[in-house]
């Protein structure tokens, strides 16, 4: 789902080159994660004409089209012998950096990274996250290392980059120490903004280059930040140096409603697609002063408030909803919203009434909701536009059974993503929810952690869904025929692979090897909005 503002920035660089040449196609497996833009026409022996030249809207990918690449294969070679790629790289066509660079980053080839982005021929350096290898901390530093560096004062070439696109790739948390976590890296980014500032500013009597200045580099980035790491972040994002932050995902934990809002005010407003504010505890007064603030980014897409100390019962909270309300109103392009942990039983309509259009995506998880709040849910215009709706830890057994069951055939013409964890559903359930649920066509993912379901329930439950087509990905909880038998809680593992391994056969004989059924709670949570 595309950004408008990183879509653009591109817009006038002109893609000469063929990506589709054995020159820049690269092994199956040997994936390249690092898309660019050529500026040269490649040599090519195809006899069919080449396609009119075209303005890409983002810097081109180049995929593997390849069984096997020796391009790929001998860029591996040359990384591994330092001095003889470092006499190479001044010789190299530019064709041939992509997969230079994606050979020291697969291998950790630190110095010769740092050379590699030093010298990239291109305006636009995307480290787009690659599923089968993320980049490690080393890696990432050499990164930023390499960018400051190529804005020293000093002598030699004029360094090409004006754009280093790091979106997404700081989320290797589950991939040991050296993984780059969101928050580190956040770290690391600010650290290099201020290093490249201080270099500007602190050597006077040092050597300048002749000339104009060297134009600052714009990283884009998703960042996270806490209360450890805020003060240096906000201190980046208004250093005003060489390196400019541009933020595209904003998420913030456990910060003060002061520190929230200095940060907001000092990232920049075009680009940024999201904000998440997650244990902030800023309360419906916090809220109401943070929201209005977030009207100054046009691009915003996505707002994520969960855990924010709200709760409908207090005294006094009727006209701090309506002021809520009128916020998120002006919020123009707002088409996510999370208000999860939050007592709003009753109020949805209230919350939801000012927005200037329907939402894609919804979730209300543990928000204590009434059926008024559903019903008005299946009659709003939300409903036809819903890819994501997530309700879980909401009673759907008893009282809001009814309206739940009539919200689903409202949402089903759009609905991919339903998330009904700890919901309190079980066996008996399945009967009455199975045909509404048959109608959402496009459902890809069905999360049912946490409910009381046993194996024989999950059997109907996968006979139910198969006509479901769409569906890849169900999260169900562990049987609960399956649990210990002295009650404390355990789940034997030889029951539940036996379960397994019985919904796997089932998968197989229809015909839907693609479809994966688990209780792993590494899936809890299903796919990104952005990515529906």
């Amino acid at each position: 789902m595309g950004n408008p503002f990183w879509e653009d920035q591109c817009g006038g660089l002109r893609a000469g080159g063929r990506l589709d040449h054995p020159l820049c196609t690269q092994s199956a497996g040997l994936p390249l994660s690092v898309p660019v833009t050529t500026f040269c026409p490649l040599p090519h022996t195809h006899s069919r004409p080449l396609p009119a030249p075209e303005t890409p809207t983002m810097t081109p990918t180049v995929t593997p089209t390849t069984a096997s690449s020796l391009v790929s294969l001998c860029a591996r070679r040359l990384a591994a012998h330092l001095p003889t790629a470092r006499r190479a790289l001044p010789l190299l066509p530019a064709e041939l950096y992509p997969v230079l660079l994606h050979a020291a980053l697969l291998d950790r080839r630190v110095p010769l990274l740092r050379d590699v982005v030093r010298s990239w021929p291109f305006p636009v350096l995307s480290l787009r996250r690659d599923p089968h290898r993320h980049p490690d901390k080393l890696c990432v530093q050499a990164v930023l290392l390499a960018v400051t560096a190529g804005l020293r004062s000093g002598t030699g070439p004029r360094p090409c980059l004006r754009v280093l696109d790091m979106t997404g790739i700081q989320d290797g948390a589950e991939h040991g120490p050296d993984g780059v976590t969101l928050w580190s890296g956040t770290v690391l980014l600010a650290k290099a903004c201020l290093e490249a500032s201080q270099r500007r500013t602190e050597p006077r009597g040092a050597k300048r280059r002749k000339g104009s200045p060297v134009p600052p580099v714009e990283i884009r980035v998703d960042l996270f930040v806490n209360s450890t790491s805020g003060a240096i972040l906000k201190a980046a994002l208004r250093s005003g140096g060489a390196v400019r932050l541009r933020c595209r995902d904003f998420h913030a934990e456990e910060l003060s409603l002061g520190g929230t809002v200095d940060l907001l005010e000092a990232l920049e407003p075009v680009g940024l697609r999201r904000v998440e504010l997650r244990f902030n505890n800023l309360g419906l007064e916090g809220l109401c002063q943070v929201v209005p603030r977030l009207a100054r980014f046009p691009d915003l897409a996505s707002v994520r408030l969960p855990y924010s100390n709200v709760d409908v019962r207090r005294p006094g909270t009727e006209d701090g909803l309506r002021e809520l309300a009128e916020a998120l109103g002006w919020l123009r392009g707002l088409r996510e919203l999370n208000l999860g942990s939050c007592r709003l039983a009753g109020r949805l309509r209230l919350l939801l009434g000012s927005l200037q259009r329907p939402l894609e995506s919804l979730e209300l998880p543990f928000c204590h909701l009434q059926p008024c709040d559903l019903t008005f849910l299946a009659h709003s215009p939300h409903a036809s536009a819903l890819k994501k709706l997530d309700l879980s830890g909401n009673d759907l057994s008893s009282s809001l059974l009814p309206a739940f069951l009539h919200l689903l055939p409202a949402v089903s013409s759009s609905l991919r993503h339903l998330d009904m964890a700890e919901c309190h559903l079980g066996d008996a359930h399945l009967p009455i929810l199975l045909p509404p649920l048959r109608r959402c066509a496009l459902l890809s993912y069905l999360g049912l952690f946490g409910n009381a379901l046993s194996s024989k329930g999950l059997k109907v439950l996968l006979e139910g869904t198969l006509p479901l087509t769409s569906l890849r990905l169900v999260v169900h909880p562990y049987p609960i025929d399956c649990h210990g038998d002295d009650g404390d809680g355990d789940v034997p593992e030889g029951r539940v692979a036996a379960v397994r391994d019985e919904l796997r056969g089932m998968l197989r004989s229809a015909g839907r090897d693609e479809e994966m059924w688990t209780s792993s709670l590494h899936h809890h949570g299903g796919f990104d909005f952005f990515v529906l």
